[in-house]
């Protein structure tokens, strides 16, 4: 029969050993990585980020406003703007019934670097470039690439989303057929 090695308490224990906040030891055998962007000098891949802050909104029916991009639909912003100084926009935005394609099916893009959308109620009927047409129901979601051209087709009476784009301004254009 071999011999076992023996194992020392030395060698039990983690490589690394990491504090949080809270002040108790969490332990971890993973090594901290570093990413480094290849062929661009190290002055160009720091930048500078605006300092974020905590943002707390909580649901207010008051909070639904008609001040957004689209007429048809009401908006209520998180506060995740003015959070993050305009790295990125959360809102929910409740379609108000019922869908008037002649007002609400226009092809168009967003000069963004980021948008998601996330189904909270209802459904929607979309059309994106390269997907085709699709129904999203409550608990669907999507990316939309930067500049992929896109429209509404149809949604229920009830439909409200939360989408979250970056950054929090950005440019639409509308397109003609």
């Amino acid at each position: 029969m071999p011999k076992r090695k023996a194992t020392t308490r030395q060698a039990a224990r983690p490589a690394v050993t990491k504090k949080w906040s809270g002040g108790t030891a969490k332990s971890s055998t993973r090594k901290p990585t570093t990413s480094k962007a290849r062929g661009v000098p190290a002055k160009a891949r720091t930048t500078t980020r605006p300092k974020q802050r905590i943002a707390v909104s909580h649901h207010r029916e008051e909070d639904f406003k008609v001040d957004g991009l689209r007429a048809y639909a009401k908006y209520r912003d998180l506060g995740i703007a003015d959070a993050t100084s305009g790295l990125a926009r959360a809102h929910v935005i409740r379609f108000t019934g019922p869908c008037n394609p002649e007002k609400v099916s226009k092809l168009h893009f967003h000069d963004v670097d980021f948008q998601m959308v996330y189904v909270l109620k209802g459904w929607l009927k979309t059309y994106m470039e390269g997907q085709g047409e699709t129904l999203m129901r409550e608990g669907s979601a999507w990316t939309q690439p930067p500049r992929v051209r896109h429209m509404i087709l149809d949604y229920s009476d009830d439909a409200e989303v939360l989408e979250v784009i970056l950054p929090a301004d950005f440019k639409t254009v509308e397109l003609t057929a």
